[in-house]
């Protein structure tokens, strides 16, 4: 598959001017701070409210049900969201980051509430500061991009077999791994998002498949992030 350029100078500015560019990534940057703030809420919610916690973690068919309706919804959203209304495609978005929540909420029953937070801020920090690099540096990030997404795939792998093995070594290693493999797909995605908004503006709701694919760099660097500083409870 021939890969996109990353300059366009047969765009100009009349067609493509830098404010409509800003607009659509803080409209994308919107939506995934308002997912994140969901997903917080929903997580914060059923670890503080005993039936809700109990409906999780007493029922394995609630929380594997969640995380198999999380699964069927990215997997309809990549290949739908393009022909969705954009209302379609939000509420798909918003339920997403509902149902996230609802497996997050077992963070806090392993770590601290305030080991929690100090990782967000931490991780927020980091990726405010990779999004920024990605999307103004002038390296083509292609070549990156696609031996972490061969990378990710490693990792998926090696995560699934450590699941029987129970290796701590396996287990650190992944998630070392997982930091460096998002936190330079936080870095490519952002660049690529400006790409994509290039070439097609913002047709096919681009700025909530960009707010869900940052979603989703964010998500698994914080949980990597907490593997590695978050404190357990006793």
């Amino acid at each position: 598959m021939a890969e996109i350029p990353l300059h366009f100078p047969h765009l100009s500015e009349q067609t493509q001017p830098r404010t409509a560019e800003a607009d659509f990534l803080w409209k994308t940057y919107r939506w995934m701070s308002a997912g994140l703030a969901l997903t917080g809420a929903v997580a914060w919610l059923v670890a503080n409210t005993p039936s809700l916690l109990d409906a999780v973690t007493l029922h394995p068919a609630v929380f594997y049900g969640a995380m198999i309706a999380e699964i069927v919804l990215v997997i309809a959203f990549a290949a739908r969201a393009s022909r969705m209304s954009f209302a379609a495609a939000a509420a798909v978005f918003t339920a997403y980051a509902a149902l996230n929540g609802i497996t997050m909420a077992m963070i806090f029953l392993v770590y601290t509430a305030a080991s929690v937070a100090q990782v967000f801020f931490v991780c927020a920090g980091a990726f405010a500061g990779l999004s920024l690099y990605g999307a103004t540096t002038k390296r083509d990030l292609t070549a990156l991009g696609q031996f972490l997404v061969m990378g990710l795939m490693g990792l998926v792998i090696g995560s699934l077999v450590n699941i029987f093995l129970q290796s701590s070594a396996l287990y650190w290693l992944t998630t070392y791994a997982g930091v460096l493999i998002f936190a330079g797909l936080t870095a490519y995605d952002n660049q690529k998002l400006r790409r994509m908004y290039a070439l097609q503006g913002e047709a096919g709701n681009l700025a909530l498949h960009g707010a869900l694919m940052l979603y989703l760099d964010f998500v698994n660097l914080f949980l990597m992030l907490l593997r590695l500083f978050g404190k357990r409870r006793e």
